[in-house]
């Protein structure tokens, strides 16, 4: 594989991972702050909440029943095509979403997510396109270093991108909530243009397409026919539920309670990523050279039940930024863990497999969460926050009682008693 092509990959999954955290502080911005025109200003807060949920669980859903489908069509029309419709899926989204800001439309506004759910599909795409184009171990390795790169620059690029196109004080009366949409869009054209001129498949072989309309719930009821997956899965499911509804909620709970702007919230996005990116990067591998992964897994627990009671209790707005910090670091060590343990527990020809329960497990936990949180919210600001709690104590005694077994103290680095 050239190295312009690794680029033009790298590029794909920066722009991937670079759109949540451009668009979700702008969306609540445009939500939850009466003085953005987008709503009626006289619109309850509650009702504020409730879209607020409708609009980032939406994207979820549409991304938890439209990833199985990108995924297998990548076999069977070869990864250049799929991460193009990913691509124009994502284009489509951004025009349609920016039109909706000019005519104050949120249909509008829940149709471009929606069209960016279904087709949020390019990260496992461009990680399939590296390994089809490493030629032993070691360049696998190395080409999946590399779009861990991708992730933490799109990690840190969106706050960056969002916060400084969408606030007056930085750039002045250029400033607005579409600019940052604009860029988006750009640097989606620019990816579409390094895919066709500089990546070209390794994979020649093509598998044959057959459509099958609930196949995601195939693919989750597979589960039940190995009990290894389904013990490290019965963890995961309320790991990522506390996960997700903290990420979602957290800005606006910080709009809520703090008054934070599109700016501020960027820069909460911003700690995310920061942590996210300097933990994954760093500290993966002399964690696991040292701790057990289900040490691991539980200090996580811990740390995020700690970090959730503390948001709730702490007074100060820019104190929030250090449980946040925290939250993120240790899932930066954990979530690869967690992937790790998934890996282990399955055969090499059913990776691929496994590897979409995970992001099953997530998008779906982020719909109804979404959904669900957003409801919450008008009861309570502080409730998703007791949610994570919750979440987390649950997944701490469900892995006391579900990883007992032999072989998941193998799996796990323990030794079996």
């Amino acid at each position: 594989m050239t190295v312009l092509a690794k680029i033009a990959l790298l590029f794909v999954v920066f722009i991937d991972i670079l759109g949540q955290g451009l668009v979700f502080p702008i969306i609540n911005s445009l939500i939850m702050d009466p003085t953005s025109g987008f709503l009626p200003t006289d619109t309850a807060t509650s009702v504020r909440h409730l879209n607020y949920g409708l609009v980032i669980g939406i994207f979820f859903l549409c991304w938890f029943f439209g990833a199985p489908y990108i995924a297998k069509l990548s076999d069977v029309i070869g990864r250049k095509p799929a991460i193009l419709i990913c691509l124009f899926g994502a284009l489509a989204g951004y025009a349609i979403t920016i039109v909706s800001l000019y005519i104050d439309s949120l249909f509008l506004l829940i149709l471009g997510r929606a069209i960016t759910g279904l087709t949020a599909g390019n990260q496992p795409i461009a990680q399939a396109a590296m390994i089809d184009g490493s030629v032993d171990d070691t360049d696998r390795g190395r080409n999946m270093g590399y779009i861990i790169t991708g992730v933490s620059f799109g990690l840190v690029g969106g706050p960056l991108i969002g916060g400084f196109l969408s606030d007056p004080v930085l750039i002045g009366s250029l400033a607005s909530l579409k600019l940052p949409f604009y860029a988006a869009f750009v640097l989606v054209m620019i990816a579409i243009f390094l895919v066709v001129f500089a990546f070209e498949d390794s994979r020649q072989e093509r598998a044959p397409f057959e459509f099958k309309p609930l196949e995601v719930f195939e693919i989750l009821w597979r589960v039940t026919r190995y009990p290894l997956v389904m013990r490290i899965l019965s963890v995961f499911l309320f790991f990522h539920i506390a996960n997700v509804t903290f990420y979602v909620f957290i800005e606006n709970y910080m709009t809520s309670r703090f008054g934070y702007q599109t700016f501020g919230n960027s820069m909460v996005m911003l700690v995310i990523g920061f942590a996210l990116a300097g933990s994954s990067t760093f500290l993966v591998t002399p964690a696991l050279a040292r701790f057990s992964k289900q040490r691991i897994v539980a200090v996580n627990l811990v740390v995020w039940a700690l970090s959730a009671a503390a948001i709730i209790v702490i007074p100060v707005g820019w104190l929030c930024f250090i449980p946040i910090f925290c939250f993120y670091f240790i899932f930066g060590i954990t979530y690869p863990t967690l992937l790790s343990m998934f890996s282990g527990a399955v055969s090499d020809e059913e990776q691929g497999w496994v590897m979409g329960i995970t992001v099953a497990v997530f998008t779906l936990a982020g719909g109804v969460m979404s959904l669900l949180g957003g409801e919450l919210m008008t009861i309570s600001i502080h409730l998703p926050f007791f949610i994570v709690i919750v979440a987390a104590a649950v997944a701490i005694i469900v892995m006391s009682v579900t990883w007992r077994s032999p072989a998941i103290h193998k799996l796990t680095d323990l030794k079996a008693s």
